[in-house]
């Protein structure tokens, strides 16, 4: 780390939710939510519209008043502290920059209002920090979006917060320079150390920037733990189809074989390893990714290291640059996804085709999808978290 940002490394702190709830009138936002972000970690908080996690924020940050649970910043309650008193800074999609303020300005306004000694020195350190020094005489207005949301970036970190509140921040950019920004955020996190908290709705932003991703719906963190264990064992069908794409088919568990667990599926039979699944018995929810099943004109031999189903029909095919998408019609199954990385053979709609993938692929999951299971993978999940 060069001089000039050293007065930033200086580590953030623990974030920890106890059994928090927010009610508002005729409906429940937050319910009973718990979970702690380790200091100095990058953790995301993914989920639709709808699912608790802005009221969640706002919450942490103070702009809300839980309605029960506790809000520890560093092994300290601040659930019922003041906003302007908590050791939190949020950066919100708006940027919310001064207008008629150079960037400087903008980025010292908070220490100079705190009668902070050197504000502008320090404000300099920030702007170093993301980059954007030389351009500390212009205004918001004379910066692109990236430039703008780098400013508000350093505007926030610039007070040296415990905790750093992410609010949908790239939602107003491009798709290329919110790639972009998804790297320099994390480069920034690293190299500041602080402990940030990301809202977001998009998956990919989420897996490509924390560390640990917790996914929300209707008020209740679903499951919690790194992004590639959430996505390859994902421990309900909420998070199995919101974090990427699944195929799933529903059946009943007709018996083991090995180690697999074996699971009639119409008038197919589908194995599934029983170390990723919970469900040994009855009705189950059966999932495969679509880059892990493979696309053939002749019938692959079906055994318990792979599953075979077809034959099928092509219904969709869409190219999408580094691989094609295709849409698959098998009888029974109804159509499958499949992601097949491009080698010059693009299989045409209305061909015969047969889908296998190996079977450590495959997952299991309660067929009761609206009720939480916690799964072996969500208990490593939140003790990596508490680490």
């Amino acid at each position: 780390m060069s001089d000039s940002v050293s007065g930033f490394a200086q580590g953030g702190a623990d974030l920890e939710l106890v059994g928090v709830s927010k009610q508002f009138p005729g409906f429940t936002a937050v319910d009973n939510v718990s979970f702690t972000v380790p200091a100095g970690s990058f953790f995301a908080l993914l989920g639709p519209s709808g699912c608790g996690k802005t009221t969640t924020l706002r919450l942490i940050s103070g702009l809300e008043e839980p309605t029960s649970g506790q809000i520890l910043v560093g092994g300290k309650d601040v659930s019922n502290t003041k906003a302007h008193q908590r050791p939190i800074n949020t950066v919100f999609q708006s940027y919310a920059l001064f207008p008629h303020m150079s960037v400087l300005e903008n980025v010292a306004f908070g220490l100079k209002q705190r009668g902070v000694k050197d504000a502008t020195q320090l404000a300099h350190e920030a702007l170093m920090l993301v980059e954007l020094d030389h351009l500390a005489d212009r205004k918001p207005m004379q910066l692109s979006g990236g430039q703008q949301q780098r400013v508000a970036l350093a505007r926030a970190v610039v007070n040296r917060p415990a905790l750093l509140l992410l609010d949908e921040p790239l939602g107003a950019l491009d798709l290329k320079l919110r790639r972009q920004m998804q790297i320099e955020l994390k480069s920034i996190q690293s190299e500041v150390g602080l402990t940030f908290l990301h809202v977001t709705h998009d998956q990919e932003e989420a897996m490509t920037m924390a560390d640990t991703v917790a996914v929300m719906n209707k008020g209740k963190i679903e499951q919690m733990g790194p992004p590639a264990e959430l996505y390859e064992l994902p421990a309900t069908r909420f998070v199995a189809t919101f974090l990427g794409q699944s195929n799933l088919f529903d059946g009943v568990v007709s018996g083991t074989s090995g180690k697999n667990v074996q699971v009639t599926v119409g008038k197919l039979t589908l194995d599934v390893p029983t170390s990723r699944t919970k469900v040994t018995s009855g009705e189950i929810t059966v999932g495969v990714r679509p880059e892990k099943i493979e696309i053939s004109r002749k019938e692959p031999t079906a055994s318990a290291t792979r599953s075979v189903v077809g034959p099928g029909t092509v219904i969709d095919t869409s190219f999408t640059g580094v691989s094609t998408q295709y849409v698959v019609d098998v009888p029974g199954l109804h159509n499958l996804t499949v992601f097949e990385q491009n080698d010059g053979d693009i299989v045409a709609a209305g061909s015969k085709v047969w889908l296998s993938w190996a079977t450590e692929y495959s997952f299991g999951l309660p067929m009761d999808t609206d009720q939480f299971i916690e799964s072996d993978t969500t208990t490593r999940s939140l003790a990596v978290a508490k680490r």
